[in-house]
This record gives structure tokens, C-alpha cells and sequence, in this order.
């Protein structure tokens, strides 16, 4: 595997047989590919924002800032973005070597090719046309460390031995937890909204165009049943964010009573 070139993507054994948000491990970063640049982050109240423009391609891109090899899980809109199952951090990833950075660019079709991500309105959303409409507007990055024996050395090529007995909340639903932003105080924050700041339909990813992106497949134990770490990032329009009061509109102009000093001509 050509690591600095190709991401792995990692299988269960019983199929084998701020320009970001930074964690511990893993940085992620969304990256607009229509501007060419990486979107800023916004912090508001514990949680990441990047404001997307409608129609524009995007992709994230996950940076291993660890020694060891990690699976990155990666979930949008509550999907997850290689199998398409509803997202559940036991499912599969991509596997990056340390110091690694990989983008994803699309939801995977195979191992050759990727449907581009790109923003787009709620409804157009690849989550809500295939009836999951619940948690769009979000983007989740499950990271875990690989196994290693007793003696320290890195299991790399063993199989699961079995399919967990209790899996883990998805990233979806009850599983948005996890990030600490259950989906109550937002929809509060909205509310709390001046009214002067007019919202916008809110967005989600659309299933694009087809495009060459090659990976290859991998073995992968976890180190933990749980990721070590969970990163989210929820992404919406200016008006939206703004409404929400994650970005503040531009300044009001103040009158002075003072700003000059003598009494000029009229035009």
C-alpha cells in the first residue's frame, strides 16, 4: 500500500472473512473545492461550524497526528460516506498511516470511485432522498487507535474475532450525543433567534458526479471498542448560522454626535 498516495479502507472480518477542528489524534478539516480553500471554523457554545455555499463541491480531509495507525469512521448527514449504512462508529473507515493526511471527496461507490459531495439544499440531500432525513447538517469523524499485543507490537493484519455483542449509538439519533450537542439546544438556539436575521433553507450533502478516487482494502483491529475520539462538525448558510448566533452580523453604523469640527458645505 502506497501510503503517502492511497488511504486504506478498512473491513469487518465477517466481509473479509482554524482551519479545522483539532482533536487529540485526528485534525479534520472541510475544504470548499469550488474556492479552492479551506472553510473557517466557528466555536458556539462547544460545538464547530463552517458556513457552505449551495452548489459548491467540498471534501474533508482527516490528518492523523499520531504515532500509530487510525481508522477515521467518517459520517455526513448521519450516513456513513463509505458504506451508506446509517452511521454507527463500528462500522468501516479509512485507515491513515501516522502523519497521514487523506481527503475524501465523495459518498464511495467502489474502490475506484467516489459521488462528490457537494452542498446543497435539505430536501436534495442524499441522506433525505433515501429517507434519513434526520441529521443533516452534520459531519462525524470516529477515530480509533490499532491493537497492539502484550509485548507492544501492532496487530496488523488479524481479523476481528467476532461481531461486537453491543453495538455503539450511531452518530445519528440518540448517538449525536456524543459530541455533546444534542439537537434540542439548537433547534432553542434558532428560536432565541433576533428576529432580524433572516434564515435561509438549511443545507445538506448531495450525492455528485462521479469521480476517480482509488483505495485499496485493509485489516484493522481497534485498540477499543469505543472511538478514543469523536469530531463534529456542523455546517449550514451564513443566514442560518447567523440566525443561530454562531456568527454575528456585520456591525450596526453608530451615530457620533461629534465627528468633526466645523460646518462643512452641502452638496
Amino acid at each position: 500500500m502506497k501510503r503517502n498516495t492511497m488511504a486504506a479502507l478498512a473491513l469487518w472480518a465477517m466481509a473479509t472473512g482554524t482551519a479545522g477542528a483539532v482533536g487529540n489524534i485526528a485534525d479534520v478539516t472541510v475544504h470548499d473545492r469550488a474556492e479552492n480553500r479551506p472553510l473557517p471554523v466557528y466555536q458556539h457554545q462547544g460545538r464547530y461550524y463552517v458556513v457552505g455555499r449551495p452548489g459548491n463541491e467540498y471534501q474533508i480531509r482527516v490528518r492523523n497526528r499520531s504515532g500509530s495507525d487510525i481508522l477515521a469512521v467518517v459520517s455526513v448527514d448521519g450516513v456513513n460516506a463509505v458504506s451508506g449504512e446509517t452511521a454507527d462508529w463500528s462500522q468501516t473507515g479509512y485507515v491513515l498511516a501516522p502523519g497521514q493526511d487523506y481527503d475524501i471527496r465523495g459518498w464511495r461507490k467502489s474502490l475506484q470511485r467516489v459521488a462528490a459531495f457537494f452542498f446543497t439544499e435539505h430536501q436534495n440531500s442524499y441522506a433525505a432522498r433515501t429517507g434519513r432525513p434526520d441529521n443533516v447538517g452534520v459531519i462525524g469523524v470516529a477515530v480509533f487507535r490499532r491493537k497492539v499485543d502484550p509485548e507492544g507490537r501492532i496487530l496488523r493484519d488479524r481479523p476481528w474475532a467476532e461481531r461486537r455483542e453491543n453495538p455503539a449509538e450511531s452518530l445519528g439519533g440518540a448517538g449525536a450525543s456524543v459530541d455533546d450537542a444534542p439537537r434540542a439546544a439548537e433547534s432553542d438556539a434558532r428560536r432565541q433567534a433576533p428576529a432580524t436575521v433572516e434564515k435561509s433553507m438549511s443545507l445538506g450533502t448531495g450525492h455528485g458526479r462521479s469521480e476517480t478516487s482509488r483505495v485499496t482494502h485493509t485489516q484493522f483491529e481497534r485498540a477499543t471498542q469505543h472511538p478514543e475520539e469523536v469530531i463534529a462538525i456542523r455546517y449550514d448558510t451564513h443566514a442560518n448560522l447567523a440566525a443561530m448566533g454562531v456568527i454575528r452580523g456585520p456591525r450596526l453604523a453608530t451615530p457620533s454626535p461629534f465627528p468633526g469640527q466645523f460646518v462643512p458645505d452641502p452638496r
